[in-house]
């Protein structure tokens, strides 16, 4: 078998269980060895529990030798981010701050994948609360970009992103409420999905906040779709169920009205490689039929000011509700957005609200003609790992293209369009209209199949 079993995909290994020529026990133990290779540089991960998964694996060896698995995803490693809750494990969200104390029972999401079978391998590191789109944490060790170590991996989904691309298995959870999913995947040159709010259930819900797959191949994360996206009480904010074709990848884009997104009203440029890349993905939909077409920036500074003061004041709120001795361990970067939104006055905080509303409805008129927006992910390239943001006083400059379709509902993927001179991954964002989570990844795989040849994934050194 020539593919390293921490490289292939959970189709792959499923085809290989029902087959007996796998077992998910080697299979995680690879995974394991793989984790034990590569932490001591890009440190993605937080509770590993080698001894569990291994438990896990060997039930699920079982259930494959007497020709009854459990579920969908019965033996095949996955990680889930930190703030995805797990029954008996402290949940940090990133920050020393945060009083630890066992969880007493999974998210949906981690319900479901071990109703499906699947090894929960490790859990994965986030920013303070995650607030930004990099990896610096008050309580994790600084995860890095197994790219090059010297850059960040994007966050807050940061070590589902590093993990992804290090081989720790083919499944990952991430969290997305500005760009979460999208921009470490983008950082990190793997795979990510936004799915459509309320596809997967949350717990607790909360507005524009979703859970999405990121992984190496779109089929992976359609497999993952199949499973996450399945109902949960306890997600009054969820979409009904509904019988999705996740299989069903593959579709012409002949005659699609395709909207390009490339500029922007902040009077700051995109990276020269970063736009030449999404420009020369956008011809690949041309060239098969597409009906490609500019999109100009319809989002403006005073639309954005309602997610700025908004997601700032909650950092104000949640320092608040601390113990003052707790909260002085937080991230610098919390402490002065809550500075900062002490300055607002209580009429700005309303108006954050109506903005963000506005936002919403701004997004979904701009993008309503077209069946999917192309659009960079991140305006730049990974930058230095110890930064929180990419040199821009405006954290909302980093979230530019991703956090409107948080506030818009919209499904929304990063896909690896390409590197930098330099070696660094550069994601294309492919958005779709409310609902049509499956119309994102059929996008997604068109242009998975006729990408150019993408670069050997990362070694450790």
């Amino acid at each position: 078998m020539t593919t390293p079993l921490h490289e292939m995909s959970a189709l792959q290994l499923l085809e290989h269980y029902r087959d007996r020529v796998l077992s998910p026990v080697e299979v995680t133990q690879a995974v394991l060895a793989r984790i034990e290779r590569w932490e001591p540089s890009i440190r993605a991960t937080y509770a590993l529990d080698a001894e569990a998964a291994l438990a896990a694996a060997r039930a699920s060896e079982a259930r494959w030798a007497q020709g009854r698995p459990q579920g969908a995803l019965d033996g095949v490693p996955i990680t889930l981010k930190e703030n995805i809750g797990t029954r008996g494990t402290p949940k940090p969200v990133g920050s020393a701050a945060t009083v630890l104390a066992p969880e007493t029972s999974d998210a949906p999401a981690a319900a479901r994948m071990r109703e499906a079978g699947a090894v929960i391998v490790t859990k994965t590191t986030m920013p303070d609360f995650g607030f930004l789109g990099a990896a610096p944490s008050s309580f994790h060790p600084l995860t890095r970009n197994p790219w090059n170590l010297a850059h960040n991996t994007g966050g807050s989904s940061s070590g589902a992103g590093a993990a992804a691309a290090a081989g720790y298995g083919p499944l990952h959870l991430g969290t997305d409420i500005g760009g979460s999913v999208r921009i470490p995947a983008s950082f990190c040159g793997v795979f990510g999905l936004k799915p459509s709010h309320g596809r997967i259930p949350v717990d607790p819900p909360a507005a524009a906040r979703v859970i999405g797959p990121m992984t190496r191949t779109v089929a992976d994360a359609a497999l993952l779709m199949q499973v996450v996206s399945q109902p949960d009480a306890r997600d009054y904010m969820s979409l009904p169920p509904n019988d999705i074709a996740w299989h069903q990848l593959e579709r012409s884009v002949k005659g699609l009205r395709i909207g390009l997104w490339t500029e922007t009203m902040g009077g700051w440029p995109i990276d020269a490689e970063v736009k030449a890349a999404v420009l020369a993905a956008a011809r690949l939909f041309e060239q098969a039929g597409a009906i490609v077409e500019p999109l100009a920036d319809w989002t403006t500074p005073e639309l954005r000011l309602g997610m700025a003061h908004f997601f700032t004041m909650r950092c104000r709120v949640d320092l608040a509700a601390m113990a003052p001795e707790r909260a002085k361990l937080a991230a610098d970067y919390i402490h002065h957005a809550a500075e900062f939104a002490a300055s607002l006055t209580p009429e700005e905080v309303f108006l954050s609200f109506t903005r963000m509303q506005a936002l919403h409805a701004a997004t979904v008129a701009a993008t309503q003609p077209f069946d999917f927006v192309l659009s960079p992910v991140s305006p730049g390239l990974p930058f230095a790992a110890e930064a929180i943001n990419s040199g821009s006083q405006n954290l909302l400059k980093d979230s530019h293209f991703t956090s409107v379709f948080n506030q818009s509902e919209q499904p929304a993927a990063s896909i690896n369009c390409g590197h930098s001179k330099s070696g660094l991954p550069i994601g294309l964002q492919i958005a779709g209209r409310r609902f049509d989570d499956l119309g994102v990844l059929q996008m997604a795989r068109f242009y998975e199949s006729v990408r150019p040849q993408q670069a050997a994934w990362p070694e450790p050194a």
